[in-house]
């Protein structure tokens, strides 16, 4: 639970700075090393404050509330699905009792509000910061608050909605019809293996030679 709502957040904080993020694997897929850029030094870093009006005018907080708006309908469709799968495995696949339904209904209730409780937005904005002063400096930050307080700034904000709306149909459409052109050469390549390289065991029989 802790994992679904923490790579939301990420994915939205991604999304605000025009980036997608894809639905993470349970083991996510080691990452390619790259030279690491210095960290900011501290006499350079962005002021709290700074990076407070920064997140403002890139509307961040709207964002990232919106998104808490969201996350009950998506951890209780999660949570509706482990419960259902456990409850027919406890009762062999007859189904919970009207008394444990409502036991059930209540344990899903209490947990959901610890859920939507479990990483406020004020705290992820706090733990953005500090990340966000490891790696841009003063200068930076005045320059990213000149340009989204801007028409331009503004306008690319207002823009990013319907941009990704957009977008996203056409990444889908071109990831899926790849795949299954790949997944069928793959099919082709297996059974190219199967073909000719059979194993002993599946060879025909050698036949008797004629008695003599």
């Amino acid at each position: 639970m802790k994992r679904a709502i923490w790579m939301a957040a990420v994915g939205l904080a991604l999304t605000s700075c025009g980036a997608f993020a894809q639905a993470p694997a349970e083991q996510p897929a080691p990452v390619a090393e790259t030279a690491q850029p210095a960290e900011i030094p501290a006499d350079q870093q962005a002021t709290r404050e700074q990076l407070q009006k920064l997140f403002e005018v890139m509307r961040i907080r709207q964002q990232m509330q919106s998104l808490t708006q969201m996350m009950p309908t998506l951890v209780e469709r999660q949570m509706r699905q482990q419960m259902q799968a456990m409850a027919a495995k406890e009762t062999d696949g007859k189904g919970p009792t009207p008394e444990q339904q409502e036991a059930m209904a209540q344990v899903m209730k209490n947990y959901m509000e610890k859920a939507m409780n479990i990483y406020p937005v004020e705290q992820m904005l706090d733990d953005m910061s500090a990340v966000y002063q490891r790696h841009v400096s003063r200068a930076d930050v005045d320059a990213f608050i000149a340009f989204y307080s801007s028409p331009a700034g503004q306008h690319l904000l207002d823009a990013q909605p319907a941009i990704m709306r957009e977008f996203m149909p056409m990444v889908m459409q071109n990831v899926q019809e790849r795949s299954k052109a790949m997944r069928e050469e793959m099919v082709q390549a297996m059974e190219a293996i199967f073909k000719t390289q059979s194993t002993p065991a599946d060879a025909a029989p050698a036949k008797p030679a004629p008695a003599k």
